[in-house]
């Protein structure tokens, strides 16, 4: 799965999180909270469809890894990948 695959990923899961969100005009810099305005609920929400989705493990410690999705493609990555 590349990186693409797991934004696009993201971007799917985010939106179903908080469907308001237009994903297209999500930019890959956008904040969860500051920028798209998610509440800490909608963040676990999304912590757990992107833990499903790809078949990792996040730990509390790790979510400002998945802020972005900028951020969050590389960090998914190294986990499917066992690298982190």
């Amino acid at each position: 799965m590349t990186e693409d695959d797991i934004r696009k990923g993201y971007l799917e899961e985010l939106v179903r999180v908080a469907p308001d969100l237009d994903p297209a005009t999500i930019m890959g810099s956008d904040h969860l909270q500051d920028d798209l305005e998610l509440d800490s609920m909608d963040v676990l929400n999304l912590v757990i469809a992107l833990a499903k989705r790809f078949g990792i493990d996040i730990p509390e410690a790790d979510y400002p890894q998945i802020a972005t999705a900028d951020l969050a493609a590389p960090f998914i990555a190294q986990r499917m990948a066992g690298k982190v």
